[in-house]
């Protein structure tokens, strides 16, 4: 059965522009002491930032190397920064770049018996507990719940997903591209075992990605379904005609993502 998998106190350490990425995309370094690391975060601003005195809203994104350099990007980028320009969105866009070989350990909540992984948990702690509050306190932001959202693909998709349900009071907006549910199913038994699900979900695949991915995905969502009522219009699906399981297919549909969300 064919199965995707892309494998690949604060301390304050570097802030610079990146050459390849739009002008008001920068970079820097923070500990990471759940992961025992430090993790290069890049850092989207809109381009009103800096003459306006506005707060924004935040989207947290994994695989950070693949969002705005074409460079760092393991099989082209997101154009995040492009993209977001060209909307004149206001939204400030916070990347986390993933552990490469420990990628896997870092963005599955549980762990799988051939690829291992399930380290999701502190992965996501870093996030809540660390990085949130340094953003927080050093750019304009709206923290609120319905303010503050996550994102990513495939294992990025899937961790996404499991932040909505373990931090609802934190993150209140999800994308969820090509969710590799596959790698840990249980996550479906912690959905059945959810009571309440108020997060707005955007899930997002190709038909041509794998031979369960979009049965997989709809699984999910009609779990979701039984959480919440329809008519509350929290939960947008689509599936891509011929969409591959890669950059091109996220950054195409990463707009669409925002603006029903935003």
């Amino acid at each position: 059965m064919k199965k995707h998998l892309f494998l690949f106190p604060f301390f304050f350490l570097l802030t610079f522009t990146v050459c390849n990425a739009q002008k008001n995309v920068s970079t820097f370094t923070i500990e990471a002491p759940q992961l025992q690391t430090s993790k290069k975060i890049w850092l989207y601003l809109p381009e009103n930032y800096a003459t306006s005195t506005k707060k924004f809203p935040v989207i947290y994104m994994h695989d950070g190397q693949n969002l705005f350099d074409a460079k760092t990007a393991y099989a082209g980028e997101w154009q995040i920064d492009e993209t977001l320009d060209s909307l004149k969105a206001e939204v400030i866009v916070v990347g986390i770049e993933h552990g490469n070989e420990k990628r896997i350990d870092e963005l599955t909540p549980f762990k799988n018996e051939q690829y291992g992984g399930g380290n999701a948990n502190n992965y996501l702690d870093f996030i809540v507990s660390n990085l949130k509050p340094y953003i927080d306190a050093t750019y304009r932001t709206k923290t609120g719940t319905y303010n503050t959202a996550i994102g990513g693909s495939s294992l990025g998709g899937l961790v996404s997903y499991y932040a909505a349900l373990k931090y609802p009071k934190v993150f209140g907006k999800a994308i969820v591209f090509s969710p590799a549910f596959w790698i840990n199913p249980e996550m479906y038994t912690l959905s059945e075992n959810t009571k309440k699900l108020k997060s707005k979900l955007y899930f997002m695949c190709g038909d041509n990605e794998s031979e369960t991915m979009v049965a997989d995905m709809e699984r999910m969502i009609d779990l979701v379904n039984t959480k919440r009522c329809s008519c509350l219009h929290l939960t947008r699906t689509k599936v891509v005609p011929d969409g591959k399981h890669n950059e091109k297919l996220w950054s195409k549909e990463f707009a669409k993502a925002y603006l029903w969300l935003f």
